[in-house]
């Protein structure tokens, strides 16, 4: 199936470089060119491309508003940001505005394909020098979570409770870490105690959910 593709840049050298390149891949069809981003809506709305590759600095309106307006008004036309600021504020805004992709413009060929077929396939595609800004920006940002099994328990605690749900016995539990069975007891209690489960059978779908066994 061919991807019918729009390109939208204020540079000419650009939009002639990028649409040479595509037309030589037999599975896309450029179906329209835009330098700015009002000239670009109209163009959406005549030809309804599958995916629209734009930059974020265009004149008359700017990519990311282009972007927003695209998104909202055609749902199904996916848009990938091509653009030369690797800044993780053009990035967040981008996705933010719907973009499905955001690829640096000295990416290779093969990355752009990549990309395109990412993005149409229906996941996000990110260049690797943004991705990684984004995931620090992320894991920067991201509060701890307080209430899980690895901020609730201690690691021994876990495993045991790993041991549990596995369906060990409290010997076969002692056993492996050659401690007494009273203080497998004693761990299991507190295991209990501070998840406020008081059976195997929820300690067993407790330990599922927070990734400590699959029973596989």
């Amino acid at each position: 199936m061919v991807t019918r593709v729009v390109l939208a840049d204020d540079h000419k050298i650009v939009r002639d470089g990028l649409k040479s390149l595509l037309q030589q891949n037999d599975d896309i069809e450029v179906v329209g060119v835009a330098d700015n981003g009002r000239e670009l809506i109209d163009l959406v709305e005549q030809v309804k491309p599958d995916i629209v590759l734009m930059d974020v600095s265009m004149p008359d309106m700017n990519g990311i508003d282009a972007t927003r307006r695209i998104v909202h008004t055609h749902p199904g036309i996916l848009v990938m940001v091509l653009s030369m600021h690797s800044d993780r504020r053009f990035v967040i805004e981008a996705l933010n505005a719907g973009a499905r992709g955001y690829l640096l413009k000295d990416s290779a060929y093969e990355e752009l394909l990549q990309g395109i077929q990412t993005v149409v396939d229906g996941e996000f595609f990110l260049s690797p020098k943004v991705a990684g800004r984004v995931i620090q920006d992320y894991i920067r940002r991201t509060p701890v979570p307080t209430d899980t099994a690895f901020s609730l328990l201690t690691t021994r605690e876990r495993e045991v409770l790993q041991l549990i749900a596995e369906g060990k016995s409290t010997k076969e539990i002692a056993f492996t870490f050659n401690v007494s069975i009273k203080t497998v007891e004693t761990q299991r209690q507190q295991i209990m105690k501070k998840l406020k489960i008081f059976n195997v059978a929820e300690l067993t779908k407790y330990a599922i959910r927070e990734g400590l066994t699959s029973l596989d």
